[in-house]
């Protein structure tokens, strides 16, 4: 087709949706309402910290595909690094004992007999109590689903997956849960490699998108927020789109990716039903140099905290389901936070580093069976228009890998490859 594809929102689903299009050749448009790319994937200068962090501790696993074949097509693969393993680390607060869960590269799980590779206080049985999250109905939550041993659920499962659906595994989705069992822990450990992106999400996923959208002929406008779209009379397809100075007419061979929040996605929409429950999620960074040794990344048991990274120069922490997090002071939730770091990462604790923390309200969808029902697919009733975004109907929690494969499917509808 010879129409152009105006894609609204530069998050990663709008990114991947203009590169997928960008590289068969099609004429793209991206609009984005911020200064920046990247949505709640991106990094910024911090003048704190006098360093560029990300917005949140974003993880991804070597058996992410879409997100593996979009970094290979912008030319950034090589920025994920971690270890050539599955390896996974974890410290308990209460009693400092510490252990790290080595699974097996293939797809038979030989780890949950090896005393040294499952958690400790575990038996090999008690990981079957898994099976029945992959027959859940809609309306199962994970613990409706399963009848996890205590310390499996404790030392693992709770703190994996509160993690994975930013939503406690009391209220998140069974199916949701499921979809990341098959593609990752049942696919076996060559699928579950833990990817950091060291030198920051915007080097890993936005500014290469950015380079290779110039280069393959793409336009690209920040600060352009739509206002409003316009519908054809016999309601067949988008004819408009307003950015705040009057309609401005498509062709008939347009088309429009809507890769916006779910919110703004409703108010553009005729009829559309969208998520409108959301979990917040609390990052803090601490300026110190990682003590030698350090894992990457160390999942913690028994704190307000739920994962520590390492990175160069820094500590960060991320905590997901956050919401009970946002009345309290910054400087006591700091303070709280950064014994727990020093704990665990067994370093003085006095003083307190030079510290950032960022709370996001809205970080993500409420990964929740009630709002997995409203997730829209990327398929509208307008044969021009497809939606795009983490909070569509990817089978996925909020997470990149659902992101990117949004976009993907957003831009197979209008330009079929």
């Amino acid at each position: 087709m010879v129409g152009t594809v105006h894609v609204i929102g530069a998050g990663l689903a709008g990114l991947a949706a203009a590169v997928r299009l960008a590289a068969r050749g099609e004429s793209v448009v991206l609009h984005e309402a911020a200064p920046q790319a990247g949505g709640r994937c991106r990094s910024y200068f911090d003048r704190q910290l006098n360093a560029v962090i990300d917005n949140g501790n974003h993880l991804v696993l070597s058996g992410n595909g879409t997100m593996r074949e979009f970094t290979r097509t912008i030319g950034s693969a090589h920025t994920l690094t971690g270890p050539d393993r599955a390896e996974f680390a974890f410290v308990d607060l209460d009693s400092d004992e510490r252990w790290t869960v080595r699974l097996s590269e293939g797809r038979l799980p030989w780890w949950i007999f090896d005393k040294q590779a499952r958690v400790p206080g575990t038996k090999w049985s008690d990981y079957l109590s898994l099976a029945p999250l992959l027959r859940a109905g809609p309306d199962a939550t994970m613990t409706d689903a399963m009848r996890c041993p205590p310390a499996l659920y404790k030392r693992l499962i709770h703190p994996l997956f509160l993690a994975v659906l930013n939503a406690d595994p009391a209220e998140g989705s069974a199916r949701m849960a499921a979809a990341v069992i098959r593609e990752t822990l049942a696919a076996g450990g060559k699928a579950c490699h833990p990817l950091i992106a060291g030198e920051g999400l915007d080097v890993s996923f936005v500014t290469p998108a950015l380079a290779f959208l110039e280069a393959n002929g793409a336009r690209v406008m920040m600060q352009h927020r739509v206002r409003a779209l316009g519908f054809a009379g016999d309601d067949s397809r988008v004819d408009a789109i307003d950015f705040g100075d009057g309609p401005q007419a498509l062709a008939v061979d347009d088309a429009v990716v809507l890769a916006v929040p779910p919110n703004v996605a409703a108010s553009l929409v005729p009829g559309l039903t969208t998520p409108d429950e959301y979990r917040a999620i609390v990052n803090a960074h601490y300026q110190i140099a990682p003590p030698p040794g350090c894992p990457p990344m160390i999942g913690v048991v028994n704190g307000v905290s739920d994962w520590i990274f390492a990175f160069d120069g820094r500590l960060s922490v991320t905590i997901s389901g956050a919401d009970h997090l946002l009345d309290e002071s910054r400087e006591s939730l700091a303070l709280r936070i950064w014994e727990e770091v020093a704990r665990a990462c067994k370093v003085q604790s006095t003083p307190m580093p030079v510290w950032q923390l960022v709370r996001e309200k809205r970080a993500t969808f409420a990964a929740t069976p009630a709002q997995d029902k409203r997730r829209p697919g990327a398929r509208t009733r307008w044969r021009n228009l497809a939606l795009a975004g983490d909070w569509t109907a990817t089978g996925l929690p909020a997470t990149i890998e659902g992101a990117l494969r949004s976009g993907n499917r957003a831009a197979d509808l209008l330009r079929p490859a």
